[in-house]
């Protein structure tokens, strides 16, 4: 009998890279292709991060009112609407209320009256909504995921409040793939770990950067690509220094609503991924499982159901 994960890896392949015609692209992906051309300086990344985060409010706000929210000067939002390609801000404003009018034709989900815990789920929920609308195009995915599979080693970098990411996704990853390397500290000691992964003969690494964006994995994945690994990094934000410097970019919401954040939707995406480099290597996949099934029954790692 095949375990679980032999008979999900058989059963649930990404077979079609092809976008159902009638699928929706969430406000926040429609942003992201709207700002990710051009190369934005600080303050304009801010001014777009504030419009990803506040669509549907921003959308009708004057040009003195955004100003002041984000905390530029007005003409630094009409400098703005021309780097990203409008003529001035009424031509930006009217594409942003044509976006954030299409997600409120939708309808907010029915109010409830939740407790704060509820809240932080219906946070979440919305988090998955809009991932489940981003992946309508499967495709970057699944060529993401045959890149990872193919870099032998492949590198997972989590630092600080990261970590348990990077070691999720490190963790599965080692069933189905040869070589996986985790780096957890940042400083010289990533630093030794990058270069070495480099010199083994990797191609890429796959980065996790949760709020509080640490300094020290901005340094890491820098290292990297001047090692000459590519980066794919999974993070909240589309914009910024993390986003310029990678390769690739999965920006995924997280849940904000209690003390400590959560993350159902990196989480999903992890799972993606994951699926994705099984679908790309099908008999390394098969084999993997079995061997480690083996083993594990051999040496009783798991309690009987």
């Amino acid at each position: 009998m095949p375990s679980p994960q032999q008979a999900r890896a058989q059963a649930s392949a990404i077979t079609s890279g092809k976008a159902a015609p009638e699928a929706e692209v969430s406000p926040s992906a429609q942003l992201r292709s709207l700002f990710d051309r051009p190369r934005l300086s600080p303050g304009q990344r801010r001014i777009a991060q504030y419009l990803i985060e506040h669509i549907t409010e921003a959308a009708f706000l004057s040009i003195t009112d955004l100003a002041d929210r984000v905390g530029v000067s007005q003409p630094s939002v009409t400098r703005f609407a021309s780097a990203v390609g409008f003529s001035g801000y009424p031509a930006l404003r009217e594409k942003l209320q044509s976006i954030a009018l299409g997600t409120l034709a939708v309808g907010p989900a029915e109010e409830t009256h939740g407790n704060e815990l509820q809240a932080a789920v219906d946070a979440e929920i919305e988090n998955l909504e809009n991932l489940r609308r981003d992946l309508a195009d499967p495709n970057v995915v699944i060529d993401v995921g045959r890149k990872l599979s193919s870099s032998a080693p492949l590198t997972v970098l989590g630092l600080r409040i990261s970590v348990s990411l990077a070691e999720y996704f490190a963790y599965a990853a080692r069933r189905i793939h040869p070589d996986v390397r985790l780096v957890t500290r940042g400083g010289s000691v990533a630093y030794d770990a990058l270069l070495q992964s480099r010199e083994a003969g990797g191609t890429w690494v796959l980065a996790f950067s949760m709020p509080r964006h640490a300094q020290e994995t901005l340094t890491a994945v820098r290292v990297a690509r001047g090692a000459g690994l590519k980066v794919a990094l999974i993070t909240d934000l589309a914009l910024g220094p993390l986003a310029d410097e990678a390769d690739v970019v999965f920006a995924l919401g997280t849940g904000s609503r209690l003390v400590f954040d959560s993350y159902a939707a990196p989480g999903v995406m992890c799972s993606a991924l994951l699926q994705a480099m099984t679908d790309a290597d099908p008999e390394r996949t098969q084999a993997r499982l079995e061997e480690y099934e083996q083993v594990a029954d051999q040496h009783q790692f798991f309690l009987r159901d």
